[in-house]
């Protein structure tokens, strides 16, 4: 099954055309469009329960991250907490990058040009090449989502909560929009009161974070072709990583963002630095709601959200 968001900010009606005839003449092809919020992981549900081999996205960050969700469905009962590789039990999973970032699509290794990308995943299905991936989790009050890259509670989610309200008045999420509105986000935000405390077991408790970046993988972001890795050292193969930062003045964020653009594989260093690296569980709570976002996408202000390693989620065809 192949979920196409029509409304992906890279591609246009011809292009989509042309590739589902490419994917259509190698495989047995059913064709969906997505036409609201969170319809891409209703579809995934039901290629999953209908027994599809494989499911390929169309679409930016936020749809592949709904089709995850729908792929792995932890609604349906399913027990694979004894399985050494439950991915083996859901459809693999096809990325077309079709969005204003494609980070996932990227991590993986794939060209953000969604013609060439298709090229290469026709190449891993003729080949038979697939690649299992862990995801991240995030639990709040009675829910739960999984992310294929990154979450964030505090500023870097503000900031995405400004970025979809400017989307929302019919403006694109360009790189240049992110890091302009960031900018103006930074100079109104309170510098003074930090609201976060992370726990985790085995992990030290640390209080008064402004920010906190959980990943699954590196880069966090990009700015344009400039990957941005605030923890080098995360991978899809490892648990989880996080940078926190208990100060918002200049001297303490300048040299971050620079370490972050330049510096590639050396993970930052700063005095107001929190680092986790490879772990399976932490918590990250607050004295009141602030902003939490996943893979990009505004999911509202939480007062606790817990964040856990899922390993060998997913089998990518890459």
């Amino acid at each position: 099954m192949l979920l196409v968001n029509p409304k992906a900010t890279t591609t246009n009606a011809r292009t989509r055309d042309v590739l589902i005839r490419a994917l259509g003449a190698a495989v047995e092809l059913a064709v969906e469009e997505t036409a609201y919020r969170g319809h891409a992981a209703a579809l995934a549900g039901t290629a999953r329960a209908k027994g599809y081999d494989v499911v390929a996205v169309l679409g930016g960050d936020g749809t592949i991250n709904e089709t995850v969700n729908g792929l792995l469905n932890p609604e349906s009962g399913e027990d694979v907490s004894g399985d050494a590789d439950p991915s083996a039990r859901r459809p693999a999973l096809i990325v077309i990058p079709g969005g204003s970032a494609n980070v996932f699509a990227r991590a993986l290794g794939l060209p953000n040009d969604p013609v060439e990308a298709t090229g290469a995943v026709l190449e891993a299905l003729r080949e038979g090449r697939r690649r299992t991936v862990g995801l991240g989790r995030a639990l709040w009050e009675d829910q739960s989502r999984y992310f294929t890259f990154c979450a964030g509670m505090g500023y870097d989610a503000e900031v995405v909560r400004a970025v979809e309200g400017l989307r929302g008045t019919g403006r694109k999420a360009t790189p240049a929009r992110y890091v302009n509105t960031a900018l103006r986000h930074y100079l109104a935000t309170d510098k003074r009161h930090p609201a976060m405390t992370l726990t985790g077991p085995g992990i030290p408790a640390v209080e008064g974070l402004f920010l906190t970046i959980v990943t699954n993988t590196s880069p966090w972001t990009y700015v344009g072709t400039r990957p941005v890795t605030p923890t080098p050292w995360a991978s899809f193969e490892t648990g989880l990583d996080l940078l926190g930062l208990q100060r918002m003045g200049p001297l303490a964020l300048a040299p971050l963002i620079r370490q972050m653009l330049t510096e590639g594989d050396r993970l930052p260093s700063g005095r107001h630095l929190v680092q986790l690296h490879d772990e399976a569980e932490f918590t990250l709570s607050a004295d009141r709601p602030v902003a939490f976002q996943l893979d990009g996408d505004y999911l509202g202000e939480r007062e606790k959200v817990t964040f856990r390693s899922t390993p060998h989620a997913l089998q990518v065809l890459v």
